[in-house]
């Protein structure tokens, strides 16, 4: 019995020790072989891409489609989208980051799928009409009111400037860049003109390319 308990030990001791040497052993490894599972080099969430290098595969074509409900069929990456930028870039007088335009017609298909995107990626914050109010952040987050999509500060800003900001972000607000697909962006800053007419806010009108 003593011998068995003995053995029961050193067992428990090598375990132990194999088990410690788990961690510098893969830290030796990355060392030698420069990365690890652990470590790797992915994208973090929220995380602000960049342009991809010339003859690479960007980050953004798997999701970068031609419209809703369509697949990519090789068009050229970036040849919709806007340039990148970042939160620097985001003019201070609410003009369009780099110029750009909403290329995407405020009709019902756009309307639809901009309310669906819009609850699911905007509403939790802003509310089911986009004032802030009934949010489903208010119960955990009493002091953290979003801002009011639906009133006239926002209602004067241009398209471009609320599409970047779902892009890459402002203040509190995080990019969804990476999470909502170009499209569906301005899809989103569609339906959001369709809250601030709703509440009598009428949008800065811009015209279609």
């Amino acid at each position: 019995m003593a011998m068995v308990n003995g053995r029961t030990k050193w067992v428990i001791l090598a375990v132990s020790l194999f088990a410690a040497s788990c961690s510098p052993l893969d830290d030796a490894l990355a060392g030698i072989f420069g990365r690890h599972m652990r470590d790797s080099r992915s994208f973090d969430p929220y995380e602000n891409t960049i342009a991809p290098p010339e003859n690479t595969l960007p980050f953004a074509s798997g999701n970068m489609t031609p419209g809703v409900g369509r697949l990519n069929t090789g068009q050229p990456e970036m040849g919709v989208m806007a340039p990148p930028f970042v939160q620097a870039d985001l003019p201070i007088d609410g003009s369009a980051p780099m110029g750009i335009i909403n290329p995407v017609a405020p009709d019902s298909v756009s309307l639809n799928r901009g309310e669906v995107m819009y609850n699911r990626v905007c509403g939790v914050c802003h509310g089911v009409e986009g004032i802030g109010a009934g949010s489903t952040i208010i119960d955990k987050y009493p002091l953290l009111v979003a801002y009011n999509l639906s009133g006239p500060r926002v209602a004067g800003l241009s398209d471009g400037y609320i599409y970047g900001i779902l892009r890459v972000g402002r203040g509190l607000m995080p990019a969804y860049g990476h999470q909502v697909s170009h499209f569906d962006r301005w899809h989103i800053v569609n339906y959001i003109r369709s809250l601030q007419r709703n509440a009598g806010n009428f949008p800065v009108e811009e015209g279609l390319e």
